[in-house]
């Protein structure tokens, strides 16, 4: 709908320009998410600050932007609520950080395992789900920022609406930030029409009552308009039950699924990012810098967090490419803790929500909806069911194993039909039958239907020249046949066998001839290789 993104290389002035703007931006969220995950607002921005520093100095994806995230800040909350559950003060963030420790371990092995390299086999429609269902869930987010109060009466969250002359100065400015985003590029691209529209807006507000800033976010989510400027000292592990067994069986599963939310989030968006410069980021190097940060941010008292998909495409359009964009976001951020708290507090939140809704409309895949009555239907139900779990759920792993398990199943059930056996030569005595497709569980029940023992000729060959025996369940296949056609007293040969394959046969006891011919393909059986 609208060109966002243009190929472009960064720069020092576009680097930092970006990065002041995509501070701006880590604000909300942060305290929005902490929030969410039941600690202090500080704690979501100090993360911002760790997790942002760190990943772009040192992360796989120059330009990426990481920091405190929706999807960490959900599963956080369960570390806090077994801390709290203990009912010993401060044990809350104690067990968060042991989570966020133990998650960044995880991180590291992936990455120095080299198994972020698996993300190149997530299918383009779960790809097309997840950012569909990030965009959604990034658009009603956004609708926090319209509430004039949330409180908790009986567990249950109540919300109250802006009444409507609040409501419709917000919505002003909302679109002014739009218009600004979307006009001014086409008149002068020396400075990042993000910034400028936060700029613009914010001093608008100056002189226009009824608008809305950080500070009254922050009033409405903790009841003080208040942050704690002090840097963060290293959090103090006393007390953490370390020699009882529950507490790992309790704390691991949370650490887990953080190191994979985290991971996924990142390696998703590292690839969309691929997309959009034509450049190839490095995954596993991406997977070791997030389990560090995540390790930082949780013995300084932060949430940690992973990739943010809004900041970074953000980056993209203001032309941040390099490294140091990430790293001017990090640390104008520091400086705005430490020094300008009163700044934080007046940046206007209808400018923020403008930007946000920006991203939305560019990080939503509007050519799903071209591909209606284009792709096979299943196509379509694979970016649905992504698109939904993770806006219900909010839990963007589940959603990508979702769409990675349809898409297989849907891969095998057609596979299997794809399976053809055909009679090449046949006499009294003699019936030569060639098979062409891949043998592996979802077809070995299709291709030993098509043949019948007790009626065929006394002997028989199958010839695999063009077929690929891919699993053991078609080398069991295979065996079982050779069986069946021994009880009935007839002579079966295996024709244009893998090396791999006749060994693995032999083992399990089969009873066919297997002939060794020159041109025999060479591929392995049940064995995942490099290329």
């Amino acid at each position: 709908m609208f060109d966002l993104f243009t190929k472009k290389h960064g720069n020092l002035k576009d680097d930092t320009l970006s990065g002041i703007t995509v501070s701006l931006l880590l604000v909300p969220e942060a305290i929005a998410f902490s929030f969410i995950a039941g600690v202090n607002p500080m704690v979501g921005l100090w993360s911002a600050v760790f997790v942002g520093f760190i990943t772009a100095a040192f992360g796989g994806r120059p330009g990426m932007i990481c920091g405190a995230t929706g999807a960490i800040a959900i599963v956080a909350a369960q570390a806090v609520k077994l801390g709290d559950a203990t009912g010993i003060d401060g044990m809350d963030m104690k067990y968060l950080v042991v989570a966020l420790l133990f998650a960044g371990v995880i991180q590291v092995l992936v990455g120095v395992l080299k198994f972020g390299r698996f993300i190149r086999l997530i299918p383009h429609p779960v790809m097309m789900g997840f950012v569909n269902g990030l965009a959604i869930v990034i658009a009603l987010g956004q609708f926090l920022f319209f509430q004039s109060e949330m409180k908790i009466v009986d567990g249950e969250t109540i919300s109250t609406w802006l009444d409507p002359a609040k409501l419709s100065v917000m919505i002003g400015l909302i679109a002014l930030t739009m218009a600004i985003i979307v006009v001014l590029p086409r008149f002068t691209k020396a400075v990042p029409p993000t910034l400028v529209a936060i700029l613009v807006v914010a001093g608008i507000t100056v002189f226009l009552p009824g608008s809305r800033d950080i500070s009254d976010i922050l009033t409405m989510l903790t009841g003080e308009a208040k942050i704690d400027s002090s840097f963060p000292m290293p959090t103090n592990l006393d007390g953490i039950p370390w020699g009882e067994k529950s507490f790992y069986f309790a704390i691991l599963p949370i650490s887990l699924t953080i190191a994979m939310v985290g991971l996924i989030e990142s390696l998703l968006t590292l690839q969309l990012i691929d997309e959009i410069t034509e450049t190839r980021g490095q995954g596993n190097r991406e997977c070791i810098a997030q389990g560090g940060a995540n390790i930082a941010s949780g013995m300084f008292g932060g949430m940690g967090g992973c990739a943010t998909i809004g900041q970074s495409l953000i980056n993209m359009k203001n032309g941040g490419r390099g490294r140091l964009s990430g790293i001017m976001g990090a640390l104008t951020l520091l400086v705005l803790i430490l020094f300008g708290s009163e700044i934080i507090m007046s940046i206007p939140v209808a400018a923020l929500v403008g930007v946000m809704f920006m991203i939305v409309i560019s990080t939503f895949e509007w050519s799903t909806f071209k591909t209606i009555g284009k792709v096979d239907p299943s196509e379509l139900i694979i970016i649905l069911a992504v698109t939904l779990v993770t806006v219900f759920m909010h839990n963007l792993a589940l959603a990508v194993a979702v769409g990675v398990i349809l898409s297989a199943l849907i891969f095998a059930w057609k596979s299997s039909k794809h399976v053809y056996v055909r009679v090449e030569n046949e006499n009294d005595d003699e019936k030569i039958y060639s098979v062409e497709g891949l043998l592996y569980f979802g077809s070995v029940k299709e291709f030993s239907d098509r043949f019948q023992a007790s009626s065929d000729t006394q002997n028989i060959v199958i010839d695999f020249e063009n077929a690929r025996i891919c699993d053991l369940s078609a080398i069991e296949a295979l065996n079982t046949m050779s069986e069946r056609y021994k009880s009935a007293g007839k002579n079966l040969r295996l024709r244009h066998l893998s090396p791999d394959c006749r060994v693995v046969l032999k083992r399990a006891g089969n009873l066919a001839d297997i002939e060794v011919l020159p041109d025999d393909p060479d591929y392995s059986v049940a064995r995942l290789r490099a290329n």
